[in-house]
């Protein structure tokens, strides 16, 4: 009987079938565990004005980075802090458990994320989390996050705002939408980039990002055309800018793309083409909404006529360019400007 006894013993024990490891740290990572350097590997998808520097701070904090970029030596930067680089975002997702990605437009994410055979969903482990940071589609969001969780896995849209100088001091506001659980669990991951602001289910993230690209909008109009009238009633924009900014015309965009105007600095922190395709989607939400925003739409036209000139590639600030165009002046001083000042 005691033979018998130990045999069923024996039999019970070798039934037990382990936890494979990655599937307890996937799922500690969704709804358990503290995130941690030591627990979590990470992937990232996208390394242009914003992902790079993005990234580098995860890798700064001691994550392992699973790197991939369509073309290998833009990331460069980061494979020399450590990061690994593979050829795809299927092969990434393989070996990672949380998969970040901030790429150009919907159509790239929806590559990058649900492609078939290369696409990040199609190598994620169950369990493993998908976040989208690319302003993007509402809709593309809610159909990412219904196809993970078809798959076992968990997705988030977390696209942000702050520019360049935001990603590199890491002072970026970041607009989540998908299980509130979730994006508590990413917490540890989102404070190395900004601050996370949960902004409801899935999709509400980009609705939050296209609200906030509305705002910075005409915002910018504002911001151009004050300083068209400022520079025609001979004001010194230097010091208006200055006079206006501790008042009620303080913003943001004014703190950071006042002096690059005056500079006529117009290199990316956030492309003209980018913008368009924002201000795009928005239009397209106001259509579906039933929502009349003239100043969107203005902004939208001022900003396609930048592209209509070859200067899609510029920075937001540029839009002062258009309007210098619009009213046949520029801002930039030039040397009879400077002999004229003498003179008087």
């Amino acid at each position: 009987m005691r033979l018998l006894s130990l045999c069923r013993s024996i039999h019970i024990t070798t039934n037990f079938t382990p936890t494979p490891f990655y599937m307890s740290m996937a799922a500690n990572t969704a709804t358990g565990d503290l995130i941690s350097p030591s627990t979590t590997k990470l992937g990232w998808i996208g390394t242009g004005v914003m992902g790079s520097s993005m990234c580098s701070h995860l890798l700064k904090a001691g994550y392992a980075v699973n790197v991939f970029t369509r073309t290998q030596s833009k990331a460069q930067s980061l494979l020399s802090m450590g990061a690994h680089w593979f050829d795809s975002p299927r092969s990434v997702a393989a070996q990672s458990d949380v998969v970040f990605s901030i790429v150009g437009y919907p159509s790239d994410v929806r590559h990058v994320m649900l492609d078939p055979t290369t696409g990040a969903l199609s190598g994620l482990r169950p369990g493993g989390v998908l976040v989208d940071m690319t302003t993007s589609d509402p809709s593309l969001a809610e159909e990412i996050h219904a196809a993970a969780a078809s798959a076992g896995c968990f997705s988030i849209d977390a696209p942000v705002s702050g520019g360049d100088r935001g990603a590199r001091s890491a002072f970026l506001s970041i607009f989540a939408g998908g299980e509130q659980s979730v994006v508590n669990r990413l917490t540890p991951l989102f404070d190395r980039l900004g601050r996370v602001y949960y902004m409801g289910g899935p999709g509400k993230g980009q609705f939050c990002k296209l609200g906030n690209q509305v705002t910075i909008a005409s915002t910018m109009v504002g911001l151009c055309e004050g300083l068209i009238y400022a520079h025609k009633a001979g004001l010194d924009l230097s010091n208006y800018l200055n006079a206006i900014s501790t008042g009620a015309a303080g913003s943001k965009s004014l703190d950071l793309y006042g002096n690059r105007i005056l500079n006529r600095d117009f290199e990316a922190g956030f492309y003209v083409n980018h913008f368009v395709k924002d201000l795009g989607i928005c239009l397209r939400e106001c259509q579906n909404m039933g929502l009349a925003l003239p100043g969107l739409a203005l902004a939208q036209q001022l900003y396609l006529s930048l592209k209509a000139h070859g200067e899609g590639d510029l920075g937001t600030q540029a839009l002062v360019l258009a309007l210098e165009r619009l009213n046949n002046i520029s801002l930039e001083p030039t040397k009879s400007d400077s002999k004229g000042e003498k003179e008087a």
